[in-house]
C-alpha cells in the first residue's frame, strides 16, 4: 500500500488532534504509532484498533493532546508511516469539514442536515446547497445557506456535474452528501468524488429499490423498514456501507405511515453517517468498511 499524508488542519496548534492510519497487519503497529505521539509530547485521550482477517490490513484511530503544533507531530509521524507503508491523516479534533449537499425534492434530509448543523451537532460547515429542483430554496434560505437550482435532463446532466466538480475545488469541499439527490451520479462524477461523497439508501440493502419503496414494503407486509448510508460508487447502490438502522412496522401502517417512518430513519441515518465520517471514525477497507464509533 502507498504511503500517502494528509495533513488538512487548518490551525497549526491546537490542543486535541486526530490520527487515523492504515496498513498491512504486522507486529509492533500500536507501539511505533503510540511512541510517535509520544514522541511530540502527546497525551492519548482515545485509542481504537484493527486487524482484519479477511484481508490482512491494520486500522487505527487515536485521538492525543499537545502543545506541539502540526509541522512537530507530522515530523514525528512521518517515519513511523513510511516505514509501514501506511495511509494515514492527522486534523483537529472538531474542525468542521468543508461540505456540500445535493439535494432533489425531499426535504426531511436536507432538514435534518442543516439544523444539526446550525445546533453545532454535525462538525461541517455547508457552502453551498446544489439542487436539481427549486422547491428547497425557502429551507435553504432558513438556515442562510446559499441554494442553487440547476435543470438537469439528459442534455444538461455533464454541465452539471461540471459545475459540482467546480464547486467542489473553489470550496475546498471535503464531503458531498447526496441528501435524497435522485440522479444517477456519472462514472467520471463517482471517481473524482471516491471516498469523499455519502448517499442514503431508503432500504436496508439489499431490497426494493427504484420507485415506490414504501408501497413495495407495504404489499409484501414488511416486518422492519430502515436505510442505508453508504459511500458513492459507479455501481449503484453497491458502496460501502458506513451506517444502517431499522425500525419495526406491522401490517397497520398505511404506506403513508411507512414513508413518515422511513423518512425518519433516513434522515436520522444520514446524519449519523456524515458525523462518523466527519469525526474520522470511517476507514476504507476495500469494498467494505471500518467504523470506530
Amino acid at each position: 500500500m502507498e504511503g500517502q499524508n494528509v495533513a488538512t488542519g487548518f490551525n497549526d496548534t491546537a490542543d486535541q488532534w486526530v490520527v487515523t492510519l492504515s496498513c498491512k497487519d504486522r507486529p509492533g503497529i500500536v507501539h511505533k504509532v503510540s511512541g510517535a505521539v509520544v514522541g511530540a509530547e502527546g497525551n492519548i485521550t482515545e485509542l481504537q484498533q484493527f486487524s482484519s482477517l479477511d484481508t490482512g490490513n491494520f486500522f487505527i484511530r487515536l485521538q492525543f493532546a499537545t502543545a506541539q503544533p502540526r509541522d512537530a507531530i507530522v515530523a514525528q509521524l512521518t517515519p513511523v508511516a513510511r516505514e509501514l507503508d501506511a495511509r494515514w491523516q492527522i486534523d483537529v479534533v472538531g474542525r468542521p469539514l468543508q461540505t456540500l449537499i445535493l439535494a432533489s425534492r425531499a426535504g426531511h434530509c436536507l432538514q435534518d442536515l442543516l439544523f444539526r448543523q446550525h445546533a453545532g451537532q454535525l462538525s461541517v460547515n455547508v457552502p453551498l446547497v446544489m439542487s436539481n429542483h427549486d422547491n428547497l430554496r425557502q429551507l435553504s434560505d432558513f438556515y442562510h445557506v446559499p441554494f442553487e437550482y440547476h435543470y438537469v435532463i439528459p442534455e444538461t446532466k455533464a454541465d452539471f456535474e461540471h459545475r459540482v466538480m467546480q464547486v467542489v475545488e473553489e470550496h475546498g469541499i471535503e464531503l458531498v452528501v447526496l441528501a435524497r439527490y435522485m440522479q444517477i451520479l456519472s462514472p467520471e462524477l463517482c471517481d473524482f468524488l471516491q471516498g469523499r461523497a455519502i448517499n442514503i439508501h431508503h432500504s436496508f440493502l439489499p431490497g426494493f429499490k427504484g420507485a415506490n419503496p414504501y408501497r413495495q414494503a407495504h404489499a409484501r407486509g414488511v416486518k422492519l423498514i430502515g436505510a442505508t448510508a453508504h459511500f458513492v460508487t459507479a455501481d449503484l447502490d453497491e458502496g460501502p456501507i458506513i451506517e444502517q438502522n431499522v425500525v419495526r412496522v406491522d401490517h397497520s401502517d398505511s404506506p403513508r405511515q411507512l414513508m413518515a417512518i422511513g423518512q425518519d430513519v433516513e434522515s436520522r441515518t444520514l446524519s449519523q453517517a456524515v458525523r462518523l465520517f466527519s469525526e474520522h471514525r470511517v476507514l476504507l477497507d476495500g469494498i467494505r468498511t471500518i467504523v470506530f464509533q
